[in-house]
């Protein structure tokens, strides 16, 4: 039977946890120390520590739950790792380099069930949920690397818009927010965390109302109902009127902007009347507190239905948003030299496609609906403003 991660565990629970076996607080707050500010990976590592709690801790949990199988390494310092879960599993988390920090993409579900019909990450199937501890995780993972770099860098922002719908493992990925911002532990600002939805109302009330300040992003991708559903299915379930309303309380209860994400698919969603209309949207909002985030589309194999904006149409789609008043961005495109998209490392990895070279990285060019670093970068640039 595989132990629990450690890492999935907040520090009152661990806390707890330790005191029904007779080991004050501070003998945890000494582990936490270990893990999170000298990050040791190792229990028997922790020489400071109480001998008997570390024993107990090494009996119940592990620190380790996934292993790096691949790496991808872009000349922009972009770097994409493909972890093999303990059941084999695998899943995909990005370090991208910004001028104010570094931030980690993280991956929530092995697959995804929300069945964008122009996305890499849904061509597989969700098959389970990530817990808690192997979100966190994806984290250190990265940081481990850093610090094997040796030139003292550290995590400082956080997306979470890797594979899976963050909302569909609610419970998890409101753990995982709560250990990540402990600020006795990784101590990441909530300023410095987004999470990105496919625009689960009920949801984003949950979250909004969660007290945690954490910054967020909506996937709409479309400005009216007919044309959502042609794209993301779960329109059929939750339309737009649902998802706007839920942004509305999103913006009455934390006072926090939100990005809207808006793949630019050509002569499908980018023609000036849809720019007008998303407008009109967004204008109707109670406290319209939204930047829209413009993404060229990158063409995925098995999406052959979807093809990338002209430039020209991208700038009129922009232009257009900023002439109604709408603070929007577009893209800048990054790790062009990767395995970029969401889901396209993974995907060819199962496939057979990728071929893994003798120092980690596997080869491949670039698909995918967006370059989840792109995104990434981009969320997470916004949330440092």
């Amino acid at each position: 039977m595989n132990k629990e991660s450690v890492y999935g565990r907040k520090l009152e629970d661990l806390a707890a946890w330790l005191a029904e076996r007779g080991h004050k607080k501070s003998r945890t707050l000494k582990v936490w120390d270990y893990l999170y500010r000298n990050r040791t990976a190792d229990f028997q590592e922790m020489t400071d520590a109480h001998p008997e709690a570390v024993r107990l801790l090494a009996e119940q949990y592990t620190t380790t739950t996934m292993t790096e199988h691949t790496r991808q390494e872009s000349s922009d310092g972009t770097v994409k790792f493909l972890f093999r879960l303990a059941d084999g599993n695998l899943i995909e988390t990005v370090l991208m380099r910004h001028p104010f920090g570094l931030s980690v993409c993280v991956t929530t579900q092995v697959g995804c069930n929300i069945g964008c019909s122009f996305c890499a990450s849904g061509l597989l199937a969700k098959s389970r949920d990530l817990s808690a501890g192997e979100i966190v995780e994806q984290v250190m993972q990265v940081q481990f690397y850093l610090d094997r770099a040796g030139q003292g860098e550290r995590v400082t922002h956080i997306v979470v818009m890797g594979i899976g719908e963050p909302f569909d493992n609610y419970a998890n990925v409101m753990d995982f927010l709560r250990v990540v911002l402990d600020p006795k532990g990784l101590a990441i600002g909530p300023r410095h965390i987004t999470v990105s939805t496919s625009g689960l109302a009920g949801k984003i009330r949950e979250f909004a109302d969660s007290g945690l300040n954490v910054n967020l992003a909506v996937s709409l991708h479309a400005p009216n109902d007919e044309l959502r559903t042609r794209v993301m299915k779960i329109n059929k379930a939750i339309p737009i009127a649902q998802v706007m309303d839920a942004m509305d309380y999103f913006l009455e209860r934390t006072n926090r902007r939100i990005t809207v994400e808006y793949i630019l698919l050509r002569d499908v969603n980018d023609r000036l009347e849809h720019a007008r209309e998303l407008a009109e949207l967004i204008g109707r909002m109670k406290r319209p507190m939204v930047n829209v985030n413009l993404i060229p589309y990158n063409p995925v194999d098995e999406h052959s239905q979807y093809q990338r904006s002209e430039p020209e149409t991208v700038r009129a789609f922009f232009d257009a948003l900023k002439k109604s008043g709408i603070r929007c961005s577009t893209r800048v495109e990054h790790g062009a030299d990767i395995d970029a998209a969401c889901g396209q490392l993974r995907s060819k990895q199962i496939s057979g496609g990728g071929r893994r070279t003798s120092d980690g990285p596997a080869s491949g060019g670039r698909h995918g609906e967006l370059s989840d670093a792109d995104q990434c970068r981009r969320s997470a640039r916004q949330a440092n403003e």
